[in-house]
């Protein structure tokens, strides 16, 4: 698989959609949103995740991949060797895995943000033959993962192969299927047993 640098230069086969719906964007939202700190206004804000960050699922570099990024404060526990949140630089087989593991292990989440398609510029780019979304790591580009739309099992592909894409906009995720295939599942939809089923598929 070639990862694809989020700092890629234009070429022919490299599309760019700006997108102005962040502020129509009403994603449905899912009841998981109250076990996952209650009151928004004590729900800890994403960060940053630039900076050589490694992936605490796979230790990859975050930044230097195509595909989302995401990252999960714990309340009452932090990732081995840094404090909340974890991070990581794919959903499928980071933050996703990361998830289910730990809540077998009793760990309770307050927020888990993803990168938001709707909101950012992002750019589509070919590469021997694959095509991949762009990444995306300041703390503006995330959104509140259980208020997604995940498209999955699209032509376009994340830094370790198939994605779950998130779009904060129900519209965008279908335009996108649309554009370049796939379905759309949204959070409760994604269990550890759909996941394993998905990424071997």
């Amino acid at each position: 698989m070639n990862d694809v640098p989020p700092d890629a230069p234009a070429s022919p086969n490299r599309v760019t959609r700006r997108t102005t719906l962040k502020a129509l964007a009403v994603g449905t939202t899912v009841g998981l949103a109250g076990c996952l700190g209650g009151d928004s206004a004590s729900k800890p804000a994403p960060i940053d995740l630039s900076g050589g960050k490694e992936d605490d699922q796979g230790g990859m570099v975050i930044g230097l991949h195509a595909g989302p990024n995401g990252q999960i404060f714990y309340r009452d526990n932090a990732p081995d060797g840094h404090e909340n949140p974890a991070w990581f630089h794919t959903l499928s087989m980071g933050l996703f895995p990361y998830y289910f593991e730990h809540e077998q292990m009793g760990w309770n989440e307050t927020a888990i943000y993803v990168t938001d398609y709707s909101v950012v510029d992002y750019s589509l780019t070919s590469d021997g033959g694959d095509t991949f979304i762009s990444t995306h790591t300041g703390a503006d580009t995330f959104g509140d993962a259980t208020e997604m739309t995940y498209v999955v099992g699209s032509a376009v592909l994340g830094g370790m192969g198939r994605d779950l894409i998130p779009f904060s906009s129900a519209d965008d995720a279908d335009v996108f299927v649309e554009d370049h295939g796939g379905s759309t599942v949204g959070f409760t939809d994604i269990t550890a047993e759909w996941l394993r089923g998905y990424v071997r598929s």
